[in-house]
């Protein structure tokens, strides 16, 4: 198995008749998917998602594709390829239209809806094409077939990718769930006849491949919810994620047989299942959904919320819930479920939001404690059944952390993939096609870009390591006034202190080691502002240390006179 060194430099021209792919997300990590190929100067982009910010990125609201390697190639984009609506894999089309408005997006109708309603709210207008399972579009010098697979998420497609250079297959996400609610199956068969045709490199979903067996079918679920919705004494709230249908179509089904009404909370939950409602995709029977204002008039045991928050999301509706900041007050009795899985690296908030629902008296039923949830991708069992029907000459593993992908790519040898076929690569790595045969030739740049707000890209690895600097040691502010030709103290040292845990009136201890070191600094004309902020902060730093083991941000200020 070939993979990835760190000292991969920038990949040589690409051979002529040879097929370029480039990860820029969604390898190594779980969301962010975003993959780009290259043939004959055109560019095929193949999802573009985000991905969500983990406890250590504080203040960051989306984590981006670094768009850098393609910034100067927008006009050689022919198109990209949506294969189903979630986030992770449509989060980050504004942004790159953003730079160029009319590159056209390709997905189903769900897809396109889902999107199109998101750019919107950024007020572009995209160009798009709909397809559907078993069309065929050609997209520059990219011949596409969709197929249909099933996955969490109405209406989702893999593409099979021709080129002179040969057939990739780019799974997207997927799994074989037997009996789905919406009876549309994975597309074996035609899996199978591509196989037949000749699969010259397989993209596969490693998401699940560390999972022995099979995932249970979606509604699997619905007797669970039965079972919860029979013994709820009061309101039932659940939380989901905002594109998933299926689950909020069991939710909705298990209300109607209880006689409950439904609202939906939260922007992206409305809109969503708006969405899904208007093109056929959500079946709800009439007078079901409500508007959340007209709860307050029914009893508490007719009443089911559905709002977003189930990774513990600090701004979502059930984390405001939780921390009794939102209109919704938990009350002895509730009942929440969180009907979906845990995304590694969320574990400590969701279980934060468990334990603040908990205190307020809410009964919580999460993945934990009852079968509430099944996966959206294949299991091992299935990547194995999969790899054995399409028979793929080289086979490069995606949508993974690096257990994930390693797991997949043994799985891969496993069916009889030969090891130096099977590549393991990250993001920004580049792989090329040639010959028939895929190997790594070079790396981009394909780190995280934040979105903190408005600002998109400002955010540093360095600031934001000094937010959390700030967030876990506090800050020390130092304010001292100095004579300009003599370089002695005028004015000061004011010291405060805001979330080390060291009282103001500590620093009067320091006081004069600054004190001293300042004159010294006057004796040996040491002047300038910059050069006695530095012995101010070294000065303080040292002393912290020394009595509190803590190293809070430290900022003087000196003033001259």
């Amino acid at each position: 198995m070939s993979h990835p060194h760190p000292e991969l430099g920038a990949p040589p021209k690409l051979p002529k008749g040879g097929l370029r792919v480039t990860p820029l997300g969604g390898l190594g990590e779980i969301g962010r998917n975003m993959t780009v190929f290259e043939y004959g100067g055109r560019l095929l982009i193949v999802d573009c998602g985000v991905l969500f910010p983990e406890e250590e990125q504080p203040g960051i609201d989306l984590i981006l594709p670094d768009f850098s390697s393609i910034r100067d190639r927008l006009d050689d984009i022919d198109g990209i390829v949506l294969t189903h609506g979630h986030e992770d894999h449509i989060g980050g089309v504004p942004y790159l239209l953003r730079e160029k408005p009319d590159i056209p997006l390709i997905g189903s109708k769900l897809t396109l809806a889902l999107i199109e309603a998101k750019l919107q709210e950024h007020r572009i207008r995209p160009y798009t094409l709909e397809v559907a399972e078993g069309d065929t579009e050609a997209i520059g010098p990219f011949d596409c077939e969709f197929v249909a697979v099933n996955h969490s998420i109405p209406d989702a497609l893999a593409v099979a990718i021709r080129t002179p250079a040969g057939m990739v297959v780019h799974t997207g996400d997927f799994k074989m769930d037997q009996l789905p609610l919406d009876r549309r199956l994975t597309d074996l068969p035609k899996f199978a006849k591509l196989g037949e045709e000749g699969i010259d490199l397989l993209l596969s979903d490693s998401t699940n491949a560390e999972v022995p067996g099979f995932v249970p079918p979606e509604r699997d679920i619905s007797n669970v919810l039965r079972q919860v919705f029979a013994s709820a004494q009061k309101r039932i709230i659940v939380a989901s994620f905002a594109s998933h249908v299926h689950r909020i179509q069991q939710i909705l089904d298990a209300a109607h047989e209880y006689g409950r009404r439904v609202a939906f909370v939260g922007r992206s939950m409305v809109r969503n299942m708006g969405i899904a409602r208007e093109l056929g995709y959500l079946k709800v029977p009439a007078g079901l959904v409500v508007d959340v204002k007209t709860l307050d008039d029914l009893p508490d045991d007719e009443v089911v919320l559905v709002c977003t928050g189930s990774q513990g999301e600090p701004m979502a509706a059930l984390s405001r819930m939780a921390n009794r900041d939102h209109q919704i007050r938990i009350v002895p009795g509730d009942t929440v479920i969180l009907a979906s899985s845990l995304i590694p690296g969320n574990e400590n908030a969701v279980y934060r939001v468990i334990n603040g629902l908990t205190r307020w008296g809410a009964n919580v039923v999460h993945k934990g404690n009852a079968k509430v949830h099944v996966s959206g991708h294949a299991s091992a069992g299935e990547l194995l059944y999969f790899y054995n029907i399409c028979k793929p000459k080289n086979l490069m593993p995606v949508h993974g952390e690096w257990r994930h992908l390693r797991a997949n790519a043994e799985l891969g040898a496993l069916t009889g993939v030969p090891k130096d076929r099977i590549v393991i690569a990250e993001d920004g790595v580049v792989v090329d096609l040639v010959k028939g045969v895929a190997k790594i030739v070079g790396k981009v740049q394909a780190g995280y870009v934040y979105v903190d707000g408005l600002s998109v890209g400002d955010v540093t690895e360095s600031s934001l390591k000094d937010r959390r600097i700030l967030g876990d040691e506090g800050i020390i502010s130092v304010f001292l006034v100095v004579d300009s030709s003599t370089g002695k103290i005028v004015g000061g040292p004011h010291i405060q202190a805001r979330g080390s845990g060291i009282d103001d009136a500590d620093f009067a201890a320091v006081m004069p080691k600054i004190d001293e070191i300042l004159a010294k600094a006057a004796q040996d004309g040491v002047a300038e502002p910059h050069q006695l902020q530095q012995l101010v902060r070294r000065a303080i730093g040292k002393w912290v240390s020394d009595n509190f083991r803590r190293r809070p941000m430290i900022l003087p200020v000196v003033v001259e006179v």
